[in-house]
Formats: C-alpha cells, structure tokens, sequence
C-alpha cells in the first residue's frame, strides 16, 4: 500500500500512538453530566485531533457561561490520572513501528495538538520518546489541526521535505492538516471511521500500526 518508502515517519499522538481518546471522553462525558451540561457523540467528534484553544472555543460556543472550562478540563486530567498515574495505554504496535523506523533508517516526529511539555511526559512515561528526533506541540505553532502548520513544522524540523515523509494520523482534522502540507498520510481511525472524503485525502486506511509495519517492509 506504500508505493515508496519515506524518509520520514510524523506520528499524531492521542488516538494513534497512546490510546487515550477514549479515556478522555469517558471522562469528560463523566464531568459535564455532573455539571449539567450533557455531551453527545457528536460533541466529542468536533474536539477529536483539535487543539486545546479551538476546543474550548468550541465547547464555549455550545454550552455557554455555564462552562467552566478550565475546571472540566483539569476535573478531566485529574480523574484519568486517579486510574492511570502518570502512565497512558499504548496503543498495540507503536512501540514496534518506532522500533522498526529505526532500523530502517527512518526518521520520527510526532506533531500533536497536545502541549509539547504533556506529549513529552506522556511519551516519556509510555517508553516512545527515545526514538524521537522531533516533537511539535500545539503551543510550537501558531495554527494547530487541521491547518497544516503542525506537519510543515515536523518536516522541517527533520530537515525533510513533507513529500519526503508519511503522517500517520487517527483523526479528520490530522488528516487534513498533513494532507494540506502536501505530506502523504495514512488514516489508522480510532473513535472516527474513514469518510469517503477522508479517505480520498489518504495514501489507505490501515486498520492497525502492525499493518502500517508490514506496508513499511514492503515498500522499495
């Protein structure tokens, strides 16, 4: 499924190498009930592979001065970490992709619409950081997901073209962000499937990361 082999490997974070989008939503879902102010799927669908300043503008936008956002948020942080502590679940095949990566040759960055001081902590803590030559956070730009100033920075920083390189990406809004950088992308979908327009923005839609591994061998 991958015609040429990338110089580049630019991970997303939440959602394709630590699976925590779920534990976010159960959790946000948990504190806005008892606030009052219920979600729906759709709701959390806007958030997914946004930046944090677009989500509040998002979620102040639906449910108003009742919000306190920066409350929930940490309510949210503080509940994930009361199961997990520091650790987040890895998602299966990240560790062996990065590994992998490397023994090829192929550079990795991780361009996330997480900060960079939290995706640091939380990859460190998961054993990825190591095979990371790059990190881009959300407050490393100026315009998170789904503009493509994330994948531009990435690609930069590693001192390659975006062509030079593949995003894999579990989101929409990621989608579009490396497809707008001109840097081919395959979709490993998490809580949001392919859409036919999606899809059309990806290189494929890989069910998991052990087949984004395989495809990666098998690339010239």
């Amino acid at each position: 499924m991958l015609s040429v082999r990338p110089a580049g490997l630019v991970f997303d974070m939440d959602g394709l190498l630590l699976d925590t989008e779920r534990l976010i939503r159960t959790e946000m879902f948990a504190v806005m009930a008892q606030a009052g102010l219920p979600m729906t799927e759709d709701d959390f669908a806007q958030l997914i592979g946004r930046p944090e300043p677009a989500s509040r503008t998002i979620m102040q936008a639906k449910f108003g001065a009742g919000l306190d956002y920066d409350a929930m948020r940490l309510a949210v942080r503080e509940r994930i970490s009361a199961q997990w502590g520091p650790v987040r679940p890895v998602k299966p095949g990240a560790a062996a992709l990065i590994e992998q990566a490397r023994a090829m040759g192929i550079m990795c960055a991780v361009a996330t619409s997480s900060e960079q001081a939290l995706a640091r902590a939380h990859l460190g803590h998961a054993g990825l950081i190591a095979g990371m030559h790059v990190i881009i956070g959300c407050d490393d730009v100026v315009m998170g997901k789904p503009h493509p100033e994330p994948y531009l920075a990435a690609a930069a920083a590693l001192g390659l073209s975006p062509g030079d390189c593949l995003a894999l990406e579990d989101s929409h809004n990621g989608v579009r962000s490396a497809y707008g950088a001109g840097m081919p992308v395959v979709m490993v979908p998490d809580l949001l499937p392919a859409t036919p327009e999606i899809a059309a923005m990806t290189q494929a839609v890989a069910p998991d990361l052990m087949t984004v591994g395989r495809w990666l061998s098998d690339a010239a």
